[in-house]
């Protein structure tokens, strides 16, 4: 693992305004930074840059975190990845002795993922120079109208015939357990390896990093399986990865739109003649994951697939598991291709033009959804109308956007018979008829939460917090988990420091919102008035605490008597009812 005191020294050194401007351009803002957000699309910038905090936060979307999190999200680094690369801006070198001890460790894991990425890189290699060596190779790749340029932007190869290509390359150890868990080959009964790949164009498929992960092939003319996909390996998921995803990542910012489609070779052909914002799903039906990571880049998806009965069943798969993930700002819709078209052949045989008529004219997700639900009910019959709302619940009870389903409601009563309340109470959802109930007059900020606020800018003041006067709540329990942090940070932590500290922990969401509204929240200040904000907080705290005694102990004189005091009760009432009548108090 990497030691902590390395996290914080490298935090300690890395100016994320810098790190940030490098991918977002950062205009100033008063004391901060804005610029508009890379992890959603708007117009009005509300990403913000604190430099006095070293963190980030989107007003928009919610985003946070420190430069650390910032790569994560941006680039789709692993921790450990973002952490090396940040130490290596600031000329610093991971602890790689930390990394190999013990087998079982995370050291190891490192270690090993990053052998394994290696002998991806150099199967990248040797299947780009097959390429250039195989002449039917090539002549495929040209009949089907792919340029040398877009061949080499997807870094496409070729897997020669040969059973055991790959040996050449990896002459010590093809035969090692390492290869095995590559994907790359493959053993028989009898224990002889063999590649897995064979007479197939390779797509190299790459993370927002540009690592090989995986390979897909495909098979040149006719055979099968057409296409061939790299098994889930140590360095490969394919429910999270998207093929041609860093390819595409500037046309989906232009585009604001991204179109998923099924095959590999479907991308590549789209981007040959224009179309540089679509990806592919990886062998897998589209899952949450994909959906969670295009709606983070676009305002809009178009799942694009062939127009019979399976390019419909994706689409159905694809629509079920994007409704959890669907706010209400977003737009997902499905375009169809007349059979026996695919995105490859259509565009090649109608053109760019055409082909974005169709994505334009996409059937929004409600419109796809009740009528897929249409065809499986016979509306004319009470029956079918009953089975329409039946069918339908489970999918509204799952839609993350409350207008959306609203308006799927409305529509469902009117194809059903049905009235919208009794739509509703029979899909078991809460009723948009009724007014909601009014709302609890806002209070002022507790004063948990005022030091609260006041400990994020400067967390070493939590050591100063008198933490068993305040009552219990969410605030008292964050600031004691940041009293606790305090002993594996270095002296005056910065908030940064403080947030990668607590990365994992139960309240690091909490502690994320809580920062939403430090950076808004007079972030600013001067580091005296922000002091004499705390030490007025803490007498007030004191003063609230003497307050609550003083009640106590004369309480107990009234009911008892002063003789019913012990001696130190009734010198401690004394000095507090001399408080009490002092102006101060």
């Amino acid at each position: 693992m990497i030691p902590d005191s390395f996290i914080q020294d490298v935090l300690a050194r890395v100016d994320i305004v810098e790190l940030i401007d490098k991918h977002v351009h950062l205009k100033k803002a008063g004391a901060n930074y804005a610029a508009c957000c890379p992890f959603h699309n708007e117009k009005t910038p509300s990403f913000t840059v604190s430099p006095t905090k070293q963190f980030y936060h989107c007003f928009g979307c919610g985003a946070h975190g420190t430069a650390i999190g910032f790569l994560m999200e941006y680039q789709g680094l692993g921790f450990v990845e973002a952490v090396r690369e940040l130490a290596a801006s600031v000329g610093m070198q991971v602890p790689e002795e930390r990394f190999d001890k013990g087998v079982a460790g995370q050291g190891a894991q490192f270690g090993r993922l990053r052998q394994l990425s290696e002998r991806m890189a150099q199967a990248r290699g040797f299947y780009k120079e097959a390429l250039k060596k195989s002449e039917k190779a090539v002549a495929y790749l040209k009949e089907r109208g792919l340029s040398g340029e877009v061949a080499a932007r997807f870094g496409i190869g070729y897997a020669p015939e040969g059973w055991q290509s790959l040996q050449a390359v990896f002459p010590d150890d093809y035969n090692g357990p390492e290869m095995l868990a590559t994907g790359l080959v493959l053993e028989n009964e009898a224990g002889r390896r063999y590649d897995r790949f064979r007479d197939r164009i390779m797509f190299p498929i790459v993370n927002a990093k540009g690592e090989v992960i995986g390979f897909g092939g495909r098979v040149l003319g006719q055979g099968e399986p057409k296409y061939l996909n790299s098994p889930e390996t140590p360095l490969f998921e394919k429910g999270h990865e998207l093929f041609g995803l860093p390819q595409a990542r500037q046309a989906l910012r232009e585009e604001n739109c991204a179109i998923v489609v099924e095959g590999y070779m479907d991308v590549v052909a789209l981007s040959q003649h224009g179309v540089g914002n679509a990806v592919a799903t990886l062998g897998t039906a589209t899952t949450p994951a994909h959906v969670q990571k295009l709606l983070r880049q676009v305002d809009r998806i178009v799942f694009c697939f062939d127009g019979d009965a399976a390019g419909r069943k994706a689409a159905w798969r694809a629509l079920e598991n994007a409704l959890e993930s669907l706010p209400d700002n977003k737009l997902i819709a499905f375009a169809f291709l007349p059979e026996p078209e695919d995105p490859d052949s259509f565009i090649r045989a109608r053109g760019k033009d055409a082909f974005c008529r169709l994505i334009g004219a996409a059937t929004p997700l409600s419109d796809f959804l009740l009528r897929e639900l249409g065809t499986r009910c016979d509306l004319t019959t009470s029956e079918g109308k009953a089975h329409l709302v039946s069918e339908a619940k489970p999918l509204l009870t799952r839609l993350a956007t409350p207008l959306l389903r609203l308006q799927l409601v409305k529509r469902l009563a009117e194809a059903s018979g049905f009235s919208q309340t009794e739509v509703e109470r029979l899909c078991g959802i809460r009723s948009y008829a009724t007014p909601a109930p009014p709302k609890a007059p806002r209070r002022a900020p507790s004063l948990a939460r005022i030091l609260l606020r006041l400990v994020l800018q400067k967390p070493a003041r939590a050591a100063e917090v008198p933490l068993e006067q305040l009552p219990v709540s969410a605030e008292r329990r964050m600031l004691e988990t940041i009293a606790r942090s305090l002993a594996s940070l270095p002296p005056e932590p910065g908030y940064a420091q403080l947030r990668e500290q607590l990365r994992g922990d139960v309240q690091e969401r909490e502690l994320d919102a809580l920062a939403g509204e430090l950076i808004s929240m007079n972030l600013d200040a001067t580091a005296e008035a922000s002091d004499a904000e705390f030490k007025a907080a803490i007498a007030q705290l004191q003063l609230a605490d003497h307050k609550a005694e003083f009640v106590r102990l004369q309480a107990q004189a009234r009911q008892f008597g002063v003789m019913g005091l012990s001696g130190e009760e009734k010198e401690r009432y004394l000095a507090l009812l001399t408080r009490k009548k002092s102006p101060e108090v």
